[in-house]
């Protein structure tokens, strides 16, 4: 199968998938008036107030979330990593102001109490793009992501080859 199309359908396999299911409904209301979807991690639907970096975002109920199995070049706390802004701008475009959809794995936090999860727009998850267009490298930290780590690093070797984003234009990367 020709690279193009094979990493095509290994971001459509990694479309929606993960391991918490929708609960009930939570306490209070979104903008429609219906009560927010929860899982046991959190919100499974919310809007994106604002963007950190390439791979954290903040909700508007205040929330962090750092996306699983993704790690972008450094752009806070003093910190200007190669190709760093542009990851920012690239999630920025697709999250900021918008409806995700979050899906979570084993652990549900970090140690800094940032939710962890995938985060899923109408063009598809945030994770696998992101490592796909070079923005980002495979980071698995277990449990979370043991099913999906032979998927991710799949697509990062396509990207290394195609000398996708921060492949082609940074020095030692990940």
């Amino acid at each position: 199968m020709p690279l193009n199309r094979r990493l095509a359908f290994i971001l459509i396999l990694a479309f929606g998938t993960g391991a918490c299911e929708v609960t009930e409904p939570a306490a209070g209301t979104d903008d429609d008036g219906e009560a927010p979807e929860m899982s046991k991690c959190g919100p499974t639907r919310a809007v994106v107030d604002k963007v950190i970096d390439g791979d954290t975002i903040v909700l508007a109920s205040g929330e962090k979330v750092r996306y699983l199995m993704v790690d972008t070049p450094e752009i806070t706390n003093g910190k200007n990593e190669c190709f760093g802004q542009q990851a920012r701008d690239f999630n920025a475009e697709y999250v900021l102001g918008q409806e995700v959809t979050l899906t979570y794995d084993v652990e549900c936090a970090d140690a800094y109490d940032r939710l962890l999860a995938y985060v899923e727009v109408p063009d598809g998850e945030l994770n696998s793009l992101l490592v796909a267009r070079g923005y980002g490298c495979v980071l698995n930290i277990p449990p979370n992501g043991e099913d999906r780590a032979d998927e991710f690093k799949a697509i990062q070797a396509a990207a290394q080859e195609q000398k996708a984003g921060l492949w082609g234009m940074c020095g030692d990367v990940c």
